[in-house]
């Protein structure tokens, strides 16, 4: 009995442990984000959201509650206003990375924008597109090409991203 209790206090500090250090300091109020209604917004691992396009007072509301990095994957002109003067006046770091609609869906995307979440390693950051959906076929492609996921599990992974009108589209090009 002694050396179950024993085994579970050691269990219970390295899980401690393991879970202040991959936390990295960052205070996130995922309840001020996700309060903030922002479309579509989904809350994904390692600190990582997603969404359609925060306005420029939701994007205020991020850079208070501790999102560090803004990714878009509009192109130019989707907006009227300027994202990236907005969130750098924020304090944040704003990356572009166009993806022009079912076009814009391709293995080098998805590639580039896996390259910068990495390199972002588990700071705090929203991933965006108009509705979600660029940024879930993104990770269905990530998912199929990169972990070898099945095409249906590619694509539950891309729902859970904000897949939604691109799905036959997505699962054609993970056919190929």
């Amino acid at each position: 009995m002694k050396f179950r209790n024993v085994i579970h206090k050691s269990i219970v500090a390295f899980l401690a442990l393991l879970i202040v250090s991959c936390a990295q300091n960052y205070r996130v109020n995922v309840e001020a984000i996700t309060g903030a209604e922002i479309s579509n917004l989904s809350v994904q691992e390692n600190l990582v959201f997603a969404s359609g396009q925060p306005t420029q007072e939701q994007i205020g509301i991020l850079a208070n509650s501790g999102i560090r990095h803004v990714i878009s994957l509009r192109t130019p002109g989707e907006i009227d206003w300027n994202e990236s003067e907005v969130v750098q006046s924020q304090g944040m770091e704003f990356y572009s990375i166009p993806t022009s609609g079912r076009d814009g869906v391709t293995p080098e995307n998805a590639e580039t924008l896996e390259q910068l979440l990495a390199r972002l390693d588990g700071q705090p950051v929203l991933v965006h597109c108009g509705t979600s959906n660029r940024v879930g076929a993104l990770k269905a492609v990530t998912a199929r090409e990169t972990e070898g996921a099945s095409i249906e599990d590619a694509l539950a992974q891309g729902r859970r991203w904000g897949l939604t009108g691109m799905e036959q589209t997505v699962r054609n090009l993970l056919s190929n």
